[in-house]
């Protein structure tokens, strides 16, 4: 099991997905010999899931649930919050928007959620520097890049971004900030990007912290500055019945021709959409430029 790698059967060590119920998605480290308790009951890891083939429907003994091969998304809803996260539509966006693919070499700070989207879209070849202040969140990071099998590809530093930097000079094609105060570690994401130029993103939360981050850029002799807001509006597909409209007898019919008829309650049956009655607000705004090459 890799979240870079896909493998068809649950191995003994493998990080596995419990998706128990649309809002009940738990990861789980399995074990040989190791017991998981649930709301559908107990799940014996070595007859319940070692050997199976990944998503499979496992009953327990007060219901059933899928276990699913781990992936950047479900990572996302089922991540230990530590902290703020990023969710799936910000994340997609920004591996867009700073162009990353295999290969690319990556810097950032502050998201631990973003981080197994950019190892997906790197690997194999690529390599991701994340900085983390905090030592005991730095340990807790570095274990689940193992536990995951893809600390190959990613070096976790525990320093402050704003002070000492990612740990490399130039290198980096992309730069990835989630800090609360971006604009003192701008100077050290030009330092780390490659002399050819490259893409830097900052993730804030507060209208004020993005126009400090962009003035810092703009001194830094950063180009193409723009900041943008994400906003999912879903639409619920459901099928409905609406009853056709009754205009009264065709005025070309004859009376002689046309009996009196019964009422006509015909409808037609089909598929609509309706908006979702909540709607995800505010997360942050998405900085984005481009360092120029040099």
């Amino acid at each position: 099991m890799s979240f870079v790698e896909y493998s068809d059967f649950i191995q003994d060590g493998d990080v596995a997905i419990l998706y128990l119920s649309h809002n009940n998605v738990m990861p789980v480290k399995v074990q040989q010999g190791a017991q998981t308790q649930t709301r559908y009951g107990v799940i014996r890891h070595s007859t319940d899931l070692i050997g199976q083939r990944y998503g499979s429907k496992v009953t327990c003994s007060k219901g059933w649930f899928h276990v699913l091969h781990p992936t950047p998304e479900l990572w996302t809803v089922a991540l230990p919050h530590r902290t703020q996260i990023l969710y799936t539509t910000d994340i997609a966006f920004i591996t867009m928007m700073l162009e990353l693919k295999p290969g690319s070499i990556v810097c950032e700070s502050g998201s631990g959620s973003l981080s197994h989207a950019i190892l997906r879209t790197i690997a194999p070849t690529g390599h991701l520097h994340t900085v983390e202040f905090h030592q005991q969140r730095a340990e807790k990071v570095a274990e689940e890049f193992k536990e995951h099998r893809v600390d190959h590809l990613v070096t976790v530093r525990n320093q402050d971004v704003c002070k000492d930097g990612f740990g490399v000079t130039g290198v980096a094609d992309a730069v990835f900030l989630d800090i609360p105060s971006p604009w003192d570690a701008v100077g050290h994401a030009k330092v780390a990007m490659k002399k050819h130029g490259g893409r830097l993103c900052s993730f804030s939360p507060c209208i004020e912290q993005v126009q400090k981050t962009c003035e810092a850029l703009q001194d830094q002799g950063f180009e193409d500055i723009s900041t943008t807001e994400v906003l999912l509006r879903e639409h619920d597909v459901r099928t409905v019945s609406l009853p056709l409209p009754d205009f009264g007898p065709d005025p070309e019919t004859t009376e002689e021709a046309t009996p009196a008829a019964a009422p006509n309650h015909a409808s037609i049956t089909l598929k609509t959409t309706t908006l979702s009655r909540e709607m995800p607000g505010h997360t942050g705004y998405l900085t984005f430029a481009t360092k120029p090459r040099t």
